[in-house]
């Protein structure tokens, strides 16, 4: 077994570790955001962690109605901006803490008068250092190079963030259940989508709304574990152009879980069918033409954790069944130290 798949199947026991570790913290955390009151919402990361930075911002635009933007790290090292932005809360994500890049860019935030927090799995990083304060991720150590548990440890985080931050108890009891809900949808099997992506050298991964950062991740792990040159896409921008790349038998993997954007993505998927793409459509068992079993997170702002940890293994296991290695993706190491 390989160590993403063991990590990928680790995370419900994380996801309950980390709920236990960080209840007061993050009520704390919370309690301080409504008092400072921000004006927006600006996120530094790269990789899997800007892809979780995706899904805070959307959770911190429809929730909170915070003016949200992604921060290039670039412009605290290579182009340094005169940054203006006071009453900001300025998020960096990363699991080392240790790419200069993103410190860099925490500090020139904030200097520029942001409120910063730094989302990191390592204790006492140069990242955690850099911002005003730290919310550990209490995913454990993570020895795959591909990150599995680390990214939904941060999307969790990221949820309970904004839940304490509007006291939604809804949201927060969700959140308390979900490591059950994850421990079945790990244990899904996602066999059709094996036999139909092991031959094959790129697709697209189709999301919306909350769930448009998985479809990035799970694009992201296609290419670094089984070598596909796979493109995410929102369900609303992929007819604008990249309709032109569907083919007779184009692979397109479409995550439609429950929730407001799921007709539309059904309907997408039934077109794309239509045109002759050969579509894998993931979706609860109240969707009787899915070809791929969803699990119910509970919560619709929660469907994206349950969906991405039902991929996962089925990654690793498409990996392996193309020839590959997950553990030992060409080119790449754990950490990355961008300048």
């Amino acid at each position: 077994m390989s160590l993403m798949l063991q990590e990928a199947q680790s995370a419900p026991a994380q996801l309950a570790s980390q709920w236990s570790a960080n209840a007061a913290r993050v009520a704390d955390i919370g309690r301080r955001l409504r008092d400072a009151d921000p004006r927006g919402l600006l996120t530094v990361a790269r990789g899997s962690s800007d892809h979780a930075a995706a899904y805070l911002g959307y959770l911190g635009m429809k929730r909170l109605g915070l003016p949200t933007a992604s921060i290039p790290p670039s412009l605290g090292t290579l182009s340094p901006a005169p940054w203006r932005v006071r009453d900001q809360l300025a998020v960096a994500i990363s699991q080392s803490g240790a790419s200069p890049d993103l410190i860099a860019a925490q500090r020139a935030l904030a200097e520029g008068g942001a409120r910063t927090l730094a989302l990191v799995n390592t204790p006492d990083s140069p990242l955690g250092d850099a911002s005003d304060e730290t919310l550990l991720l209490h995913a454990g150590v993570e020895k795959s190079v591909a990150a599995t548990k680390s990214y939904l440890a941060t999307l969790a985080a990221c949820a309970h963030l904004v839940g304490a931050w509007q006291e939604d108890g809804e949201l927060l009891g969700a959140l308390e259940r979900l490591p059950e809900r994850l421990e079945r949808a790990a244990a899904l099997s996602w066999q059709p989508a094996i036999e139909a992506l092991q031959g094959v050298d790129r697709m697209m991964v189709i999301g919306r709304g909350v769930g448009l950062g998985i479809a990035q991740e799970a694009a992201l792990k296609f290419k670094e574990t089984c070598g596909i040159q796979a493109e995410a896409f929102s369900a609303a921008e992929v007819r604008h152009g990249p309709m032109a790349l569907i083919g007779e038998h184009y692979p397109v993997l479409v995550f439609a879980p429950p929730g407001p954007e799921q007709a539309g993505l059904l309907e997408l998927a039934t077109w794309l069918e239509s045109v002759g793409a050969r579509v894998l459509l993931a979706a609860d068992d109240g969707v009787a033409s899915r070809q791929l079993d969803l699990v119910d997170a509970g919560h619709d702002d929660l469907q994206p954790l349950t969906t991405i940890q039902s991929f996962y293994p089925m990654a690793a296991a498409l990996a392996v069944a193309r020839g590959g290695d997950p553990d030992r993706p060409p080119h790449l190491k754990k950490v990355t130290r961008t300048l």
